[in-house]
Order: C-alpha cells, then sequence, then structure tokens
C-alpha cells in the first residue's frame, strides 16, 4: 500500500484522467523519449501536444 500522498494521487489520476494505452516497436519508446527529453517534455506531454496539434487544438496540453 502507498503513502497517503500517493493514494490521493491515484485517486485524482483515475477520476481526472481516462487512460490510452499506446504501443510502439521496440526501440521507438527510447527514441520517444529521447525526444521529449530534447525538448522539455515529458512523454506523455509529448504526445498529448502532438495529439493536440493534429486535432487543432493548439495550446490545450493538459498533462
Amino acid at each position: 500500500m502507498g503513502t497517503k500522498a500517493t493514494d490521493y494521487k491515484r485517486e485524482y489520476n483515475k477520476n481526472a484522467y481516462d487512460r490510452i494505452e499506446l504501443k510502439v516497436k521496440k526501440g521507438e519508446k527510447d527514441v520517444i523519449k529521447a525526444y521529449a527529453d530534447s525538448k522539455g517534455e515529458t512523454v506523455n506531454g509529448f504526445i498529448n501536444r502532438a495529439i493536440n496539434e493534429a486535432m487543432g487544438k493548439e495550446g490545450q496540453n493538459d498533462e
């Protein structure tokens, strides 16, 4: 069992966010992470930004 802070964050995330499983070819995860790191982003932030840009929702990167 986690700490109270961890439990709170887990519960908040469960209620505030939907999860999407993303599968990439072996080795691509490291390439994506390196790219996101080079731009000062998390992988999640990078993927959300890319989706929002593709959908015409610039500036809506709610990580």
